[in-house]
């Protein structure tokens, strides 16, 4: 691997790997203002393939499709990535489009965006797990950008105009850490990709560096949420904390405590006691989501809606025995090989690797982490384990109930 800069201080990663067909890029760009408007960053992150000042979105998809070429971004709380994917000689070609969407992106479809996003925001809301879930980070994450849900976003997006579009724009191009990773077998050098990337974006305004946050958000009081769903069959059940992000100490050992607790399938706890054991349900699980500013781990199940107060109780035990006594040797050996091979394998393309390397890079944690991360979870001891499920997962948690009414009147007292 090899990092340089550009002359307006945005990094560049190189890795080099031989006889790989196809060059992978990613250039990320730090989201540090927060939505006016929720969906905001949405609606702008949709609207960069259609069309810009000197192509339409169909210029765009033609000449993509013509020169085999992957374009596309994402957004996420703290970030939007542009990813990019091409035959090692039609990387001018592919930076050539990429920086006109940059650069030159007209936004002008924006009603029309509008209208499929509440489309789709209100399907996907029909399923009640995605609403109970939404109602729990709404809560978890109440006055954050990470907050903003899809019902907030569906409360902000008709009242959202081309100008604040393109006020956001400008703040991400104007005020914001960018960094691009390029992964492939380079068929040129190093000095004429560079080059190129100076003639595309060397002119835009950069941070310096991501310093990592002082920080992170703080869940100060327990809430209980309750949605009453008459046709409900099944009783979505949500419990949540705000634990240590990544760039705690604690982080390598409460992703171990999530593997072993319940995001390892067959083998993890819970669905060995809640599912295996008391048959109470086909879907019952843990998950750790960490961002810049906070993290979430919740545990979830779908249950029928008399097994609620059972479902709970089981959390309760499940979790309580990890405060009790530490793991057994054998479970901690297998969650750190469930996790590590999980990120070995999830690193094996160009693509997969210019993501990772680019997105500690925006992060401020540095392009090699992966490799100082592994150590660290390989470095975990049982009793650091017992000591972050004692630390965090304590009596202020955010409930997220989804039933019929009438079950959620039976719990009132229990829950409470």
């Amino acid at each position: 691997m090899n990092k340089i800069q550009l002359s307006n201080n945005i990094n560049v990663i190189f890795k080099e790997n031989k006889n790989t067909p196809r060059i992978a890029l990613c250039f990320y760009m730090s989201l540090n203002n927060p939505e006016k408007k929720a969906g905001t960053h949405t609606l702008m992150n949709r609207l960069f393939l259609q069309g810009t000042t000197n192509r339409s979105a169909e210029e765009i998809a033609q000449e993509l499709d013509e020169n085999a070429i992957d374009c596309y971004s994402e957004m996420k709380y703290d970030y939007i990535k542009f990813k990019v994917l091409c035959l090692n000689e039609d990387l001018p070609k592919a930076l050539d489009i990429l920086a006109d969407i940059i650069h030159n992106s007209h936004f002008n479809d924006l009603p029309k965006e509008i209208f499929k996003i509440k489309g789709e925001l209100l399907a996907d809301l029909d399923s009640p797990k995605t609403m109970a879930l939404d109602n729990y980070y709404k809560n978890l994450f109440k006055g954050s950008p990470y907050g903003n849900t899809y019902t907030k976003i569906l409360e902000d997006v008709d009242g959202i105009t081309k100008d604040d579009i393109i006020e956001a724009y400008n703040k991400v191009i104007s005020n914001s850490y960018k960094t691009i990773s390029v992964v492939g077998d380079f068929n040129v050098s190093f000095d004429d990709i560079k080059a190129k990337l100076e003639t595309y974006f060397g002119k835009m305004q950069t941070w310096q560096q991501n310093t990592l946050p002082e920080k992170g958000l703080v869940l100060k009081e327990t809430d209980i949420l309750e949605i009453a769903k008459d046709d409900a069959a099944q009783a979505q059940v949500i419990k949540g904390w705000m634990v240590p992000s990544i760039y705690s100490d604690e982080y390598p050992a409460f992703a171990l405590l999530n593997t072993i607790l319940g995001s390892s399938g067959l083998s993890s706890r819970l669905f060995v006691e809640l599912r295996d054991k008391k048959g109470l349900a086909y879907t019952v699980r843990s998950s750790y989501e960490t961002y810049m500013q906070g993290a979430s781990f919740n545990v979830y199940i779908g249950t029928d809606p008399k097994n609620i107060s059972t479902a709970l109780t089981g959390f309760d035990v499940e979790i309580q025995k990890l405060k009790d006594e530490p793991v057994s040797d054998e479970e901690l050996a297998n969650a750190k090989n469930n996790i590590i091979g999980k990120r070995l394998f999830f690193t094996e393309t160009n693509i997969q690797q210019a993501g990772m390397m680019g997105l500690y890079e925006v992060e401020g944690l540095g392009y090699d982490y992966e490799k100082a991360l592994i150590e660290k979870l390989r470095n975990v001891k049982k009793e650091d384990i017992q000591n972050v499920a004692l630390k965090y997962l304590c009596n202020t948690y955010i409930l997220s109930l989804l039933a019929p009414k009438e079950y959620l009147k039976k719990l009132e007292p229990p829950v409470l």
